[in-house]
């Protein structure tokens, strides 16, 4: 489903979803709570999303389709160095979150998805999207002789995801305060360090 097969008052409700769990935490996301938040009745809202489930699922869907498109634009640029382009789709990524924070609260909350396999799935499904790229890039710049071969292109995958990670986390516990494009781009200018020839 792309950015297209969501209707305005649909964006809008995911909008106001993300900004309320960003705010109040997801167990504040209520039906009601988020009707009030948008002057809607409930019976109104119901319209266009049958549950909270499905109100995430769509924003999750929405911003996997947002990062898919920025990442292939970014992906297609032939002439870049792989440490590069690693960069330029962790810079776009960073900053992403810091114009709209309210993602970070969604995609951090694993107690969002622990129960429910549709919301799972598709938190897997990103992390799975920017892996695989990930993983192309370090292939490509082990083949192309750019970074050592001490590590197998997962194993550093890996590892880059989850320092990246811990960066959006210290970030959103500083309360965005952190400046988090700085600090990810220091982090990732360490790896790279140690990864290249």
């Amino acid at each position: 489903m792309g950015n297209k097969e969501f209707t305005e008052r649909q964006i809008e409700i995911m909008e106001a979803a993300t900004l309320r769990i960003d705010k109040y935490g997801i167990q504040e996301l209520t039906i009601k709570n988020l009707a009030s938040d948008l002057n809607l009745s409930e019976a109104a809202l119901y319209r266009h999303f049958k549950s909270k489930n499905e109100i995430l699922l769509g924003l999750l869907t929405y911003f996997i389709f947002e990062m898919s498109e920025r990442i292939s634009a970014i992906i297609d640029d032939k002439e870049k160095l792989p440490s590069e382009l690693l960069k330029e789709i962790f810079i776009s990524q960073l900053k992403t979150f810091v114009q709209k924070p309210a993602i970070v609260s969604v995609i951090f909350s694993e107690g969002i998805f622990q129960f429910n396999k549709e919301l799972s799935e598709k938190v897997s499904t990103m992390m799975s999207l920017m892996q695989k790229n990930i993983n192309k890039l370090i292939v490509k710049g082990q083949n192309d002789g750019l970074f050592g071969d001490l590590l197998g292109a997962d194993t550093i995958t890996t590892i880059i995801m989850g320092s990246m990670r811990m960066v959006v986390l210290k970030w959103k516990l500083s309360g965005n305060k952190s400046n988090l494009v700085n600090d990810g781009k220091n982090v990732l200018n360490g790896l790279l360090k140690m990864l290249e020839k």
